[in-house]
């Protein structure tokens, strides 16, 4: 939970997931903070991790064996349907042109079957490399992918030849009683949607928070 949480604060302040589940957080979550609301984006985060990680360990403690066998049942093309209907909710989540996106899915894809084949043990597209054997790691590619591109953007002057690095002090981490219910049915949302796809192995965590963006949205 602190790891999955910890990646929505560079994601916020910084626009760099730390995890993949961090990545929707970014594509809002930034543009709060070059609004000045990185406070309250920053605490809207922190309710909602706090929300769905209490709720998420009380469904785990109560209901683990039904969950388990719900998990185990998952076959090859239930994970397809899956994997198909991520897919479906990168590119709806996309601005823009839906070919870019459709095409940045399909660069996402290669990226991903590098390494070895868990079923087959089949190396594939390593190169003979041991250092692709488990795959291409999520944290070089965000950094490469958010990181140094928010980096280039900056030292290029930003949108109109301003810099947009924030160097204001971080304020207003206390919500409103507005703000607060407004967040309240969304993270409950969310979280009953987690919960669902939370439990299977593998992707559950990655098509949990863009599918919860997605119903948002």
């Amino acid at each position: 939970y602190g790891a999955q949480y910890g990646g929505s604060t560079t994601s916020i302040l910084i626009n760099l997931p730390g995890e993949t589940s961090s990545v929707v957080t970014a594509l809002d979550g930034y543009q709060m903070a070059r609004q000045g609301r990185a406070g309250a984006a920053l605490a809207t985060a922190a309710i909602a991790s706090f929300i769905a990680g209490t709720i998420a360990t009380l469904v785990i403690a109560l209901l683990a064996p039904p969950l388990a066998k719900v998990a185990l049942s998952f076959g090859a093309a239930e994970y397809f349907s899956l994997m198909v209907l991520g897919l479906l909710v990168s590119v709806s989540l996309s601005s823009g042109s839906i070919i870019k996106a459709m095409a940045m899915t399909l660069l996402g894809i290669l990226i991903g079957i590098v390494g070895t084949d868990v079923t087959s043990g089949v190396e594939r597209f390593t190169l003979g490399l041991s250092d692709l054997f488990d795959g291409i790691n999520f944290v070089p590619v965000a950094i490469g992918m958010f990181g140094l591109a928010e980096i280039v953007r900056n030292i290029a002057g930003g949108e109109g030849g301003a810099r947009s690095i924030q160097t204001k002090n971080i304020s207003g981490l206390m919500l409103s009683l507005a703000d607060l219910k407004r967040i309240i049915t969304p993270s409950l949302r969310g979280t009953g949607l987690g919960s669902i796809l939370g439990i299977l192995p593998g992707g559950g965590v990655v098509l949990a928070s863009f599918a919860s963006y997605a119903l948002e949205n």
